[in-house]
């Protein structure tokens, strides 16, 4: 049986890397990551295998005890993020790690240092992988896809585990918001899921951001400077005035916790046009409408000073908390904070300052709450993972499945 450091080292190589393109299916490498693992599903003589023309795949391991117990699911996603690139990923082995700096690249003098990153001593003794400094490593989620295969697999081969439906899915576009947008729920057959899809060992989520994005355009009036006294309206200066009416502390960088804040992604400005784009996020959900509203008035009040149709602004609602509809269920995080305890893993329940595919899956009629994959530092080169946290994930979703065929 192919081990789950061994599958993940295999799947970083495929450059799945995703884009905020409203691509269709999606982009050719998760495409072709996709197809990899439908043959890995065949080899397992999983059931029902498929992949449909957007990238999705799903397969089933059909019960092999005759008892009335809930279908579980678990999921993780093909893509990496589009904030660096995955492509020629050439992970580093680290053996016995001993808790001095990695250099990741000796040319560019990239360096994974324990004082930039302390969470590194937490790990003598283990064995890492990390970057080689010029890409990220892929563990977000290609950890989380190892993980699962290597437990299906381990209950493929030892058919003397009982174990009920488990159902299984790989989706596209997770990292652009876009992961839920065609799974269908129905097809899955899943009663509660997990997302393989958090970050260092133990994590455990099922509370996550309301989150929206907006896009905001100002419209200019270009003078000759020599002349533009009382006429000239520059847009980038009213592109300045809405972000100082924001809150200064109310940021990414200033917040932490259950705190909310508004996040500008993108500028671009002349003086006759200019364009922003934030995200809003809120674990509240009055304190999220409260965000929205708050830009609406910034920008109504920026049209009743220099005129209608100055400021244009588009908010659009784009997850929500799923607490909401993961409390009714709250067994399935139950067992998962047990399974783990379970298995030498302290768990660390903690709210997702992010969402996961689980959030919108859960308004879609599946509680899906999120598991750790063991990386640390996603999306950029400094990521690195502990192999023996990914076999750490793999004992959880197996012990999972137990627990629930005890019930």
């Amino acid at each position: 049986m192919m081990d789950v450091t061994e599958r993940f080292l295999k799947y970083v190589k495929f450059d799945t890397q995703s884009n905020e393109e409203e691509t269709v299916p999606i982009t050719p490498g998760q495409i072709e990551f996709a197809k990899v693992l439908v043959e890995e599903l065949k080899t397992m003589d999983l059931e029902d295998i498929y992949l449909d023309e957007k990238g999705y795949v799903m397969a089933y391991l059909p019960a092999n005890i005759d008892k009335a117990m809930p279908a579980l699911g678990f999921i993780a996603h093909l893509d990496t993020s589009p904030d660096m690139s995955g492509k020629g990923v050439r992970p580093q082995i680290i053996e016995e790690y001993g808790g001095l700096d990695i250099i990741l690249n000796h040319e560019k003098n990239i360096i994974l240092s324990p004082r930039d990153f302390p969470e590194l001593k937490n790990y003598l003794g283990k064995t890492l992988i990390t970057t080689d400094g010029t890409t990220l490593l892929g563990a977000d989620d290609k950890a989380g896809v190892a993980e699962i295969l290597t437990a299906i697999d381990y209950l493929k081969k030892h058919s003397e585990i009982p174990h009920g439906k488990i159902c299984i899915a790989f989706t596209p576009n997770e990292e652009v918001g876009r992961g839920a947008d065609h799974f269908n729920v129905e097809r899955f057959g899943a009663d509660y899921a997990y997302t393989i899809d958090g970050g260092p060992i133990g994590e455990l989520e099922y509370e996550n951001f309301n989150a929206a994005g907006a896009k905001i355009r100002f419209q200019g009036r270009n003078i000759h400077p020599g002349s533009a006294k009382g006429k000239m309206i520059n847009a980038i200066l009213l592109a300045q005035e809405f972000i100082d009416q924001l809150p200064k502390d109310e940021t990414p960088a200033e917040t932490e916790g259950y705190e909310g804040f508004y996040h500008i992604t993108n500028i671009q400005g002349e003086v006759e046009e200019a364009k922003l784009r934030y995200i809003i996020r809120d674990f509240d959900s009055v304190s999220f409408v409260k965000r929205k509203e708050k830009m609406l008035q910034i920008a109504d009040g920026i049209n009743n000073k220099y005129g209608k149709d100055t400021v244009t602004i588009e908010i659009k609602d784009q997850y929500f908390n799923m607490k909401e509809k993961i409390e009714p269920v709250r067994h399935i995080v139950d067992t998962a904070s047990k399974a783990m305890k379970a298995v030498g893993v302290v768990p660390d329940i903690r709210p997702i300052r992010g969402g996961t595919d689980g959030a919108r899956l859960s308004y879609m009629g599946l509680p899906t709450p999120n598991i750790f994959t063991g990386g640390h530092n996603f999306h950029g080169k400094y990521e690195f993972i502990p192999t023996f946290a990914m076999e750490k994930a793999v004992e959880v979703i197996l012990k999972i499945i137990e627990m629930y065929t005890e019930k």
